[in-house]
């Protein structure tokens, strides 16, 4: 069984974050919803609280996960950037050739983390500029080997569908769209 991390941070936005978590959900994948401080509730840029399943500080074997996924929302993506613990855990994925997922405003967090340079990035709207070492691209979703970005909110439900691609592949893909009525 697959096993993937979702940051949560203060300010995220919730849409790019619990879609992801549900399609994932649905076909067997286990998500770890993880808030970067020690209290699990987290409130999204909307006000909802959602209580994740565990704290930044009990996440001890990052090896044990296929991917980590980033969502994006003010100042949910600034929150997840300025954490060491969450750019450490980003790098050491990256470096062992796991998929790093970002959305909306989430990339940020991948610059910082120096795992795009020479990459092929989207992110929200005006944030190209704080993706230097990177390659704006502006389509919708982006893949480029293990790194996959995507431009906000109304592209959750592709951005989920291509996490799954990358880590079920495309029966799965096939069968999510068949269930969701994609």
């Amino acid at each position: 069984m697959k096993k993937v991390i979702l940051f949560l941070a203060e300010g995220f936005e919730e849409v790019e974050a619990l879609t992801v978590v549900d399609y994932l959900r649905r076909k067997d994948v286990a998500v770890d919803t993880v808030s970067i401080t020690e209290d699990n509730k987290v409130k999204g840029v909307h006000d909802i609280v959602v209580i994740a399943d565990k704290v930044i500080n009990s996440i001890n074997d990052i090896d044990s996960y296929d991917a980590v996924i980033i969502p994006g929302g003010l100042p949910g993506a600034t929150n997840l950037r300025d954490n060491n613990k969450v750019i450490d855990i980003v790098k050491k994925a990256n470096r062992n050739g796991k998929l790093v997922a970002a959305i909306c405003a989430g990339p940020i967090v991948l610059e910082k983390a120096g795992v795009i340079h020479g990459k092929n990035v989207t992110s929200y709207p005006g944030f190209e500029d704080e993706l230097m070492s990177g390659i704006y691209i502006d389509d919708s979703v982006v893949r480029d080997c293990n790194i996959i970005t995507a431009k906000g909110p109304a592209l959750a439900v592709e951005f989920a569908i291509e996490i799954m691609r990358y880590l079920l592949g495309e029966e799965k893909v096939d069968e999510l769209k068949k269930d969701i009525l994609y």
